[in-house]
């Protein structure tokens, strides 16, 4: 088969456009309602933020009369951690200004100085003297040309040294410390007594700078959307900083959420939780989940139209097989036929083996039941790539599908071994040693198993690995179940069977 099925990373997705999903979350997108969008790694966060920022900008402008402006596109940017020594000695006071300052100069220049939006604006020069006055006295200087994201960075971390000298003066009593920065703003340094944060402001030049922006968005009549992606990858993760950045930026949210200007964040679920559940607590945590979508979660449905929609994407391959694109946005039935026109009808022989489609989907759901297109879309990419070399290697060989029930299982077992290197030792070293614990184990444990494998701690232990869906808990007689998902199976050389 010679379809190009795209890619499971978003950043380099050719077909991300042509055979996009429109979940809930786009539609709430679309529509204003939400700002932050939660989700597990892989669950098309970035390919939600890259549909907004690359495809839907022109029509967003013409329907919606809203500018999107956006940062922290490139995966893993260096650009980021070569400032690491610099946003180390950062509090995260601090870090709320320092994202408010970054979000301005992203406002600066992708609206305010980019050429697509240079008709409209004619008409707003007096309110762009305005914000450049307010930026000047705030000492954020204008620089000439177009600034690259380094140039961003050092801008807003410059502004934040010259912000930064304060005098400090401890009220009586106990009572807490105050701080007087030297341009005339008290702000807490300790909360005081009562003090709910509700009434925390910003800094004055700052505020000015935001009132500035709003008039010339008001005179412009349009409004300006603030897009933030690749969050995880921008700081050393679970560190301290990349805790009091992020935390930073989720209290910058309420400052950038007005009629004219919304800040909307993709963030992992994990992280999100993380970061507003913590000992310290989170204060006005409304203010931040009460424009909060729906975690971003897949059927069996949305898969399929996932799968056939890229799969006949190549117009060849629609022909050869007859099937109309058209009638795959239109109908689920017509979507579960077009599936097996290339997939069989089941991977295993038998008169119980689940639907192919169901087989996928079990297989790659982790502990707590969920699917990701990232998954799903490895999973039959290395079953395609099988094929090619299975057909290759026996040219005469016959199959009754496009894509067979051998180069499935192949395909599956390449993504368990990837999930176990890529998301399981990659992404949580710090739980490493207890995973590795349950390597060529079995499946299903009992309490007492956990406790003779993990040792002391293991309830703590357990709650962390359901937390990130490598265990599952069921009730069975009464007796609690632990079970590693098939997605992980393979991958940690585990037989099916109680411990």
């Amino acid at each position: 088969m010679t379809a190009d099925l795209g890619s499971s990373v978003a950043e380099s997705d050719s077909l991300l456009e042509v055979a996009r999903i429109e979940n809930s979350a786009f539609a709430d997108l679309v529509n204003d309602r939400v700002d932050l969008v939660p989700g597990t790694k892989g669950s098309g966060k970035s390919a939600l933020f890259r549909i907004f920022v690359d495809f839907l900008p022109a029509y967003l402008l013409r329907q919606e009369k809203v500018v999107v402006a956006h940062g922290v596109q490139a995966p893993g940017d260096p650009v980021f951690h070569a400032f690491s020594e610099q946003f180390a000695k950062l509090s995260e006071a601090e870090f709320v200004n320092f994202w408010c300052i970054y979000l301005v100069s992203l406002a600066h220049e992708q609206f305010i100085k980019g050429p697509r939006y240079s008709e409209l604006l004619r008409g707003a020069s007096k309110e762009i003297q305005a914000f450049r006055l307010a930026c000047e006295n705030a000492r954020i200087p204008e620089i000439k040309g177009e600034k690259s994201l380094r140039s961003i960075l050092e801008w807003s971390l410059h502004v934040l040294k010259i912000w930064r000298p304060k005098l400090t003066y401890r009220l009586p009593e106990g009572a807490g410390d105050l701080e007087l920065d030297l341009f005339g703003n008290a702000v807490p340094e300790k909360r005081l007594p009562n003090d709910s944060g509700d009434d925390e402001n910003l800094p004055k030049y700052l505020a000015n700078v935001k009132e500035a922006l709003e008039a010339v968005l008001t005179k412009s009549k349009v409004a300006l959307w603030l897009m933030i992606d690749r969050l995880d990858e921008i700081f050393l993760r679970r560190s301290e900083t990349e805790r009091k950045a992020l935390r930073g930026l989720l209290r910058a949210m309420r400052y950038f959420s007005s009629q004219q200007i919304r800040l909307k964040i993709f963030l992992r679920d994990d992280m999100l939780d993380e970061l507003v559940r913590g000992p310290e607590g989170f204060t006005a945590l409304t203010h931040v989940t009460v424009r909060q979508a729906d975690t971003l979660r897949w059927t069996i449905d949305q898969i399929t139209a996932l799968l056939v929609k890229r799969i006949f994407a190549n117009q060849e391959l629609a022909r050869h097989l007859k099937v109309s694109r058209d009638q795959l946005n239109a109908s689920a039935k017509y979507r579960q036929e077009a599936f097996y026109k290339v997939f069989p009808p089941t991977v295993f022989r038998g008169p119980k083996q689940s639907p192919t489609i169901r087989w996928i989907f079990n297989r790659c759901s982790d502990g707590r039941g969920v699917v990701t297109p990232r998954d799903v879309l490895d999973l039959v990419i290395r079953a395609k790539q099988r094929q090619q070399d299975l057909c290759a290697s026996e040219p005469e060989g016959t199959t009754d599908s496009i894509i067979s029930a051998s180069a499935l299982q192949y395909g599956f077992n390449e993504l368990s071994t990837r999930k176990r290197q890529t998301y399981l030792q990659a992404e949580f070293p710090h739980l490493w040693g207890h995973i590795k614990k349950f390597v060529g184990g079995k499946t299903d444990y009992s309490e007492s198993a956990l406790r003779a494998l993990l040792g002391e701690g293991w309830r703590s232990a357990t709650e962390d690995l359901i937390a990130i869906g490598f265990l599952s808990k069921r009730t069975k007689t009464g007796q609690s179940v632990y079970s590693i998902p098939l997605l992980y199976k393979h991958g940690m050389d585990a037989t099916l069977g109680q411990a």
